[in-house]
């Protein structure tokens, strides 16, 4: 059995926008990202669809701000990209650590 997921936190509309389109690039940085990738035609589609999905992002926080959303909420919106597996997806933007290399604390 699958354990449940957290409830998302309220969010405006334009709030979910800004979570998904973030979501969305995060995910292809995640299939461009060359320390994680092998297949450079994989990499050219997700980097033509970042055009895309940027613009989508901008377009997300400019009606934010049209509308007079001046502050991005980060509490509430960390938990929402919580809830929507941000940390393991972000993850996979990230540079792979080095095996050689112990871990620094």
């Amino acid at each position: 059995m699958v354990p449940e997921l957290p409830p998302l936190p309220a969010l405006t509309r334009s709030e979910g926008e800004l979570v998904d389109c973030y979501l969305e690039v995060v995910d292809l940085l995640g299939k461009i990202n060359p320390s994680r990738t092998t297949d450079t035609y994989r990499a050219l589609r997700a980097a033509q669809a970042l055009v895309g999905r940027a613009a989508e992002l901008k377009e997300a926080l400019t009606t934010m701000h049209m509308r007079g959303e001046t502050e991005l909420h980060h509490a509430t919106l960390g938990r929402a990209l919580r809830v929507l597996d941000g940390e393991r997806r972000s993850a996979l933007a990230t540079v792979t650590p080095d095996p050689g290399v112990p871990p620094s604390h």
